[in-house]
Parts: C-alpha cells; structure tokens; sequence
C-alpha cells in the first residue's frame, strides 16, 4: 500500500479545525471577540491566529478595525448559495411558497431534514412577520419545529432514533418537547392527521403547521406556515392545513414529472 493510499480518509487537523471555526462563529450570529472564539475552541493561539488570516486573506472570515473581533465573511454566502442554486427542487418550491402565502396570508417555509435538525432553504414573508430565527440556511432541531416533526413522523421509532437519539432533546423554548416519548405521542398524532403542528416550541407567540412534500420515501423536505398564537385556534390550523397539505401535494407531483428525486 502507498503512503497516499495510507493517508485516504485520515482527517486533516488545518481542514478539521477551519471547519470547526467557522461552524463556532456561524453559531454566534454574529461578531465575536477572538479571545471568545480562543476560549471556545481550544485551539493554539498562534494556530488559531494563523487560520483566521489566511481565511480573512481569501474572504471566509473579516476582522473588525482593530482586529478583536471576528464574523463569518461574503465568501461563505457565496459558496453556500451554490447549494441554493445547484438545487433542482427549489426553483418550484418557490413557486409553491408564493401561492400558498398568498391563500393562508401567513409567512411560509420550505425545509429539509438533515438527521435530527431541519435547514431552512426558502422563504415567503408577509408584512406581519414575526422575524423568527428561521431563515434561509438557519439549521433547526427538528423536535422544535413543525417541519421537523412532520419529517420524522415518516420515519420509523428504530429510524428516528438512530437520527435525534434517545436522550433529552435540544429545546428552544420552555415549551420545546425534549422528552423523546412525549415527542413519539406528538409524532403519532401527525402521522393520523397528516400534519404536525407546533405551539410556541419555535419561537414564543408563534404556532407552526407544517406538511411534508412527498416525492421521496420517505420524505425530506417540507412546507410550513407561521401563525400567531392568538389566531392559532382549532378552525384556523385545519384551513392553513388544508391548503399547506394540497399545495404539497401538487409539488411533489410536479416535481416526480420533472425527474426530481
């Protein structure tokens, strides 16, 4: 064996930790001091000084005037958007969004399940947008989202426990269901509705209901509505439903005539 063949799938330690500064710093939200950033990660002064130039030379990372503080930079939009555009099914689930903001008056999403999180890949907001977290490219567990737990309700118990684990889960709220049984009971009850519905789980003053668009088995990516929880009675969650579900439906069907998988 070669020594190339050797090194096939040995992690990187340069490769390993710019990745890891850069998945800390997109966790921050935004600018944060180098000392924090130095404390988080553990990594060497001079190694951490070191990656932060050389990725603040190519447009990952940008300084503030004085250097003490540090932020994600253009380049990883750039980059990340190529996700966005390389994406086949998203152009006609924009489409979708419109239409079905349009119809239920309330901000729509378009997410996919990646393990036990939901990343947030298109957006249609109404002027009475609450401007929650859920924004293109913000990654969310899926437990705390209608999104999610319309995904995972297609999965099997042995399947979803190998994507959220059988542990306490992440919550974002006080109302978050971190216990993974309680989440089972709620997860049932999506899967007999054919919609999941969340309550201030998300973001306070905010119900969620959410479908999942079924052109893969089991499904990956689905639509969901923003309401507020004063408008979010019984009457209103089954309209949204309805008109979430339908709209889902013809997606999936347009997207299996396009070859979309």
């Amino acid at each position: 064996m070669s020594s190339e063949e050797r090194t096939v799938g040995k992690p990187v330690k340069s490769a390993e930790r710019t990745l890891q500064l850069l998945e800390t710093m997109s966790a921050a939200g935004g600018p944060m001091p180098v000392t924090e950033l130095h404390r988080l990660t553990g990594f060497p002064r001079s190694s951490l000084h070191q990656l932060l130039h050389t990725m603040g030379a190519s447009g990952w990372v940008e300084f503030s005037s004085d250097g003490s503080m540090v932020a994600v930079g253009t380049q990883a939009l750039v980059v990340g958007t190529s996700y966005l555009d390389r994406d086949a099914a998203l152009p006609l689930a924009a489409a979708t969004l419109e239409r079905v903001r349009s119809e239920s008056g309330y901000t729509t999403h378009y997410a996919r399940r990646e393990r036990g999180d939901v990343l947030y890949l298109s957006t249609r907001e109404t002027s009475e947008s609450h401007r929650t977290a859920s924004r293109v490219g913000r990654m969310l567990p899926a437990n705390a989202t209608a999104l999610g737990k319309a995904l995972l309700a297609e999965l099997s118990e042995v399947e979803r426990e190998e994507e959220i684990g059988t542990g306490t889960l992440p919550a974002l709220t006080a109302h978050t269901l971190t216990d993974p049984t309680a989440l089972g009971r709620d997860l049932e009850a999506a899967r007999a509705a054919g919609f999941a519905v969340e309550r201030e789980e998300n973001t306070l003053g905010v119900s969620c209901v959410a479908a999942v668009v079924p052109y893969r088995i089991p499904a990956t990516d689905a639509i969901s509505c923003s309401i507020p929880i004063d408008r979010a009675d019984g009457a209103e969650i089954a309209r949204v439903a309805e008109i979430i579900r339908r709209n889902a439906a013809e997606l999936a069907a347009q997207l299996r005539t396009a070859g979309v998988r």
